[in-house]
């Protein structure tokens, strides 16, 4: 009984993988198929159930570009996201230095705070960083965006890079140190490629926190060449008021998500071995 049961629970056990795999997949990949669908499809189209058009089209994609300024607010979200990510590691990697390396009274106090930091609501900061913007004149402009989406990505990537910079040995240190190097020199040069797995990580999420944030950039961008992705494709309409942009919505989707799936896929070691290192204590 115990022999001709072990084959059976382990087909059982495949089976039950197999069908969790294959619902994961749909879940995820479901949406993102209906989008890529529905961008392909125009008028009463649009309302057909299949899932592959008869008679697909870029008619939506054209136009998203002729009659709206995409383009510009694709640049807009780059530059804002790639900034985020570049000032969120540099003044994480920093910060991690200090509170993982340095002894000083209310470290751990100072590392809580900066925890807590991560878990108010935007709204209920969102006086208080309009305030702040306006005070330094930086309203309707990418450099408020820079300025907002770091409250989001700073105190999560401070707190993984100090629970990474606690596992490096301190004999690397205590080399540098002995070698003249200075703490910059300490913290971009040596301890940077050592926790570059863990940067990758932590340097896709604060991208793609800052790639799809919307309330800062609707509060914060008044003009139209100043918005992002987010609030232009809120504000995406058509030539006809009686015609729904549904189509030229999907377009727009299908063209966000692209770059992230572009960078999961490129750095997808990197971002496997950055979230698996802190697991294991060398």
């Amino acid at each position: 009984m115990i022999a001709g049961g072990a084959p059976v629970r382990r087909w059982l056990g495949r089976a039950g993988y197999a069908l969790a795999s294959a619902l994961l997949l749909v879940a995820t990949l479901g949406p993102l198929a209906v989008a890529v669908s529905s961008s392909l499809k125009t008028g009463e189209a649009l309302f057909d159930p299949a899932l592959w058009p008869a008679r697909p089209t870029i008619a939506n994609y054209l136009a998203l570009f002729r009659d709206q300024p995409f383009a510009h607010n694709l640049l807009n979200s780059t530059l804002v996201a790639l900034g985020v990510v570049g000032l969120s590691l540099g003044l994480a990697l920093m910060a991690a230095w200090a509170l993982a390396r340095v002894a000083f009274r209310g470290r751990g106090l100072l590392l809580l705070s900066i925890l807590a930091a991560s878990m108010f609501p935007q709204v209920a900061v969102l006086s208080g960083m309009f305030e702040l913007v306006r005070v330094l004149g930086l309203y309707d402009s990418l450099g408020a965006l820079l300025l907002a989406d770091l409250m989001l990505t700073l105190p999560f990537t401070v707190w993984v890079l100090v629970t990474f910079m606690r596992q490096l040995p301190r004999e690397l240190e205590e080399s540098a140190l002995m070698d003249g190097a200075g703490p910059l020199t300490l913290v971009f040069r040596i301890f940077a490629p050592l926790l570059a797995p863990a940067m990758v990580a932590t340097g896709l999420l604060a991208f793609i926190a800052a790639w799809n944030e919307f309330l800062f950039a609707l509060t914060f961008t008044l003009s139209t060449e100043q918005r992002t992705v987010p609030v232009a494709m809120a504000l995406i309409s058509t030539p006809s008021k009686f015609e729904l942009p549904w189509g030229a919505l999907m377009a727009a989707s299908v063209i966000v998500t692209v770059p992230l799936l572009l960078l999961v896929l490129v750095f997808q070691r990197r971002i496997v071995a950055g979230l698996t290192q802190g697991a294991v204590k060398g």
